[in-house]
């Protein structure tokens, strides 16, 4: 487990941490912003690696001490900005007609590279409390994700589209396709969000006031947290059969384990816990009749089944029932000064009105590569996503590139992609062709750089 940590040396590690910075809007996918990229990629990787095996203190040390977790809030908020403003433009731009939609969808993955690498690290309450104020903005960005969660299950629409990686890095697929990965990506987002605002729970007691408010009073997190406990949107039935969404795929649910608390069931369980049992959260909290009534529903999940699995919710429990016999005291007002959230607003404001001249700006120095500048990315993207370091972090085993099934044969020019038999190799060729031989010729041209160096 120690060797299958060491995906970046002590020295890397830290020079990628100290070269972070947060960069205009306008330059969101350029050479520059490509290097920051594949920094965050190694580092997340890095990161899942490291918590795998119990070995992550140094990169928290490191993000602590160059204080770079602003930065990366900051980074994220600028490309949830970037999808929201400009991609929707890119996407009605007429003339816009890409080789290859892999520029984009790098800036679109960007996002959820760096949630990822947060969900992993703000486990750590150092990492919590280095973000300093731009936590208010960590939680407003959660919010929203968790608004849309809740707004998906309330609709009972659910991303279905699986594969998140272009089919064909050439082709000029449509923009179409692109669009389904990005709302597919944008769930699995939403749910590593649910994950850092569980985390951020956790520190109640050491976050700034402010903190508390905003989660409390100014979005009331607890009762977003119980509609997503009422509609569950990373459950679903489909042809009569329970599916649930984890480890970053949809699949079905043995009968015997339908009551089995999945990690994102906890996640939220333990959130509430941390929100309604600390004794500054119910000081602060407003238990009006609308709270209270919203609250007094999850006595209905409150099983032994699901308190065996999580004994902690016995407490839960208690206070609910305590609730139903009394009348809270309306909170203390207290006058202060409450911080707000600055990071989205300012970047919002400083591009407001210019979306469409990014837009094209980045259509035309950015997002329309020449073969050669392709090639390049591709190669570039090989050298990030390490082969053997990607199947140390895949959860489950690979799926067919054609028909889906469990796959145990990769593709011997590319390394890519998987298929179960000749067969569907053989069928998916077509569609698998030009991707192939760009990512083969990327894989060759690593091969020779690395015989000349010294």
């Amino acid at each position: 487990m120690a060797e299958a940590a060491a995906l970046l040396l002590p020295g890397e590690a830290e020079a990628l941490v100290q070269a972070l910075r947060s960069g205009p809007l306008l330059n969101t996918g350029d050479h520059g912003w490509l290097r920051q990229h594949e920094a965050i990629e190694k580092l997340n990787m890095q990161a899942i690696l490291s918590a795998s095996a119990g070995q992550e203190q140094l990169l928290i040390e490191l993000l602590v001490n160059y204080a770079k977790i602003p930065t990366l809030i900051e980074e994220l908020i600028s490309v949830e900005i970037w999808k929201h403003k400009v991609f929707p433009v890119l996407c009605q731009l007429k003339d816009f007609k890409p080789k290859s939609t892999f520029p984009i969808y790098l800036v679109l993955h960007h996002e959820a590279s760096i949630v990822n690498l947060l969900e992993t690290v703000f486990f750590h309450k150092e990492i919590c409390e280095s973000a300093e104020d731009t936590i208010l903005d960590l939680i407003d960005y959660s919010y929203r994700k968790l608004t849309l969660l809740a707004a998906w299950s309330t609709n009972g629409e659910f991303p279905t589209h699986e594969k998140l990686l272009p089919e064909d890095l050439t082709n000029a697929s449509s923009m179409q396709e692109l669009q389904k990965q990005a709302e597919m990506m944008e769930f699995k987002i939403s749910l590593r969000a649910l994950s850092v605002l569980r985390f951020i729970t956790d520190q109640v007691d050491s976050l700034p006031l402010s903190a508390l408010t905003r989660m409390l009073n100014t979005h009331n997190v607890p009762c977003l947290l119980v509609e997503l406990l009422e509609h569950c949107p990373w459950s679903r039935r489909e042809a009569g059969k329970l599916k649930k969404f984890e480890n970053g795929v949809w699949h079905v649910v043995p009968p015997e384990d339908h009551v089995r608390m999945t990690k994102l069931d906890g996640q939220v369980w333990i959130a509430l816990y941390n929100l309604l049992l600390s004794p500054e959260c119910q000081r602060k909290y407003n238990l009006d009749g609308f709270n209270k009534s919203q609250l007094l529903k999850l006595r209905a999940f409150l099983t032994d089944v699901l308190i065996d699995q999580l004994p902690n919710l016995v407490e839960m429990q208690r206070f609910l029932s305590h609730l139903i016999v009394t009348e809270p005291v309306p909170p203390k007002k207290d006058l202060i000064l409450e911080q707000v959230p600055v990071i989205r607003d300012r970047i919002v404001r400083e591009n407001s009105g210019k979306w469409q001249a990014i837009a094209k700006h980045q259509v035309k120095h950015m997002f329309s590569p020449s073969e050669d500048e392709l090639k390049h990315l591709a190669c570039r993207w090989a050298r990030t996503y390490n082969l053997d370091v990607m199947e140390a972090l895949v959860p489950e085993k690979p799926k067919c590139g054609l028909c889906g099934s469990e796959a145990t044969k990769r593709c011997s020019r590319c390394q890519n992609e998987w298929y179960c038999k000749r067969e569907c190799q053989v069928q998916h060729w077509q569609k698998h062709k030009k991707a192939c031989n760009l990512m083969a010729d990327a894989l060759k041209k690593i091969k020779e750089d690395l015989k000349v160096q010294p």
